[in-house]
């Protein structure tokens, strides 16, 4: 039987991931439920200890109950382009991926096949050079008012989770999903916290693992531009106020 810290870690991993028992199970190639090895009837294999290596990059010394770092390889973790596409002349082409790409895009992250259905073009312009860049759609207002649903962002790999910056946006790709949100990395944390600027949505926490790529924001192609400045925004509000306290002068507003 495991010792008492070890099955409350492997529960603490579980739910932490947030898997159900008979979830948790499938993914480590345990019969129906890891509910007996919960309970302490039946032993932590070598291959169930294996593939929470290999899949959550949990240590095998702090699951059995060592003063040691919940995760391997957190700082190692790759989040560099899985496939850079070039044209004939070999240079690196910018792929765009819209929005009903995007949701194939996690799953396909590593077919270099599945990337020559996407439309790829060469930007030249000078501060698309020397590094990789990629378009992505933008889905959902969390990022409002700085993005609006249906624009593109243009970003920049990044090489490793560590040179991400407070005060950027990220694109950021997770093993089953795509979004655009601010990175924060609290301290003494193996947790990466997701934030979006719209504040209805509330951060949440995820795990470097769970991270294959980031791409860096550095700009956005918007569309259904108008001549309206902000100081013109300012003056029909002024004017309109002005109307107001007249109205309420005249007696007019009830």
């Amino acid at each position: 039987m495991e010792n008492e810290l070890t099955l409350k870690r492997f529960i603490e991993t579980r739910r932490d991931l947030g898997y159900t028992q008979a979830e948790f199970a499938q993914l480590l190639g345990v019969s129906n439920t890891t509910a007996d090895i919960e309970r302490g009837r039946t032993k932590l294999s070598g291959k169930v200890v294996t593939e929470l290596l290999k899949q959550f990059k949990i240590n095998p010394l702090w699951l059995f109950g060592e003063n040691a770092p919940k995760h391997l390889e957190t700082s190692n973790t790759s989040v560099i382009p899985k496939v850079v596409t070039v044209d004939s002349a070999e240079n690196e082409n910018m792929v765009l991926v819209n929005a009903k790409a995007a949701a194939g895009y996690p799953q396909n992250i590593a077919d270099t096949s599945w990337y020559q259905q996407l439309p790829a073009f060469d930007m030249p312009i000078p501060e698309f050079r020397n590094a990789t860049y990629r378009g992505f759609q933008v889905e959902g207002d969390s990022m409002l008012p700085n993005l609006s649903p249906g624009e593109w962002v243009l970003a920049r790999a990044i090489e490793h989770i560590d040179h991400v910056s407070a005060n950027k946006m990220y694109v950021v790709v997770l093993q089953d999903s795509i979004m655009v949100k601010k990175i924060e990395k609290r301290p003494n944390s193996n947790n990466i916290t997701l934030v979006s600027l719209n504040e209805t949505y509330p951060p949440y926490d995820i795990k470097p693992f769970q991270i294959q790529e980031i791409w860096e924001v550095s700009s956005k192609l918007t569309f259904n531009v108008d001549a309206t400045t902000e100081r013109g925004l300012l003056r029909q509000l002024q004017e309109s106020m002005e109307e107001l306290k007249r109205q309420v002068g005249q007696g007019k507003v009830t």
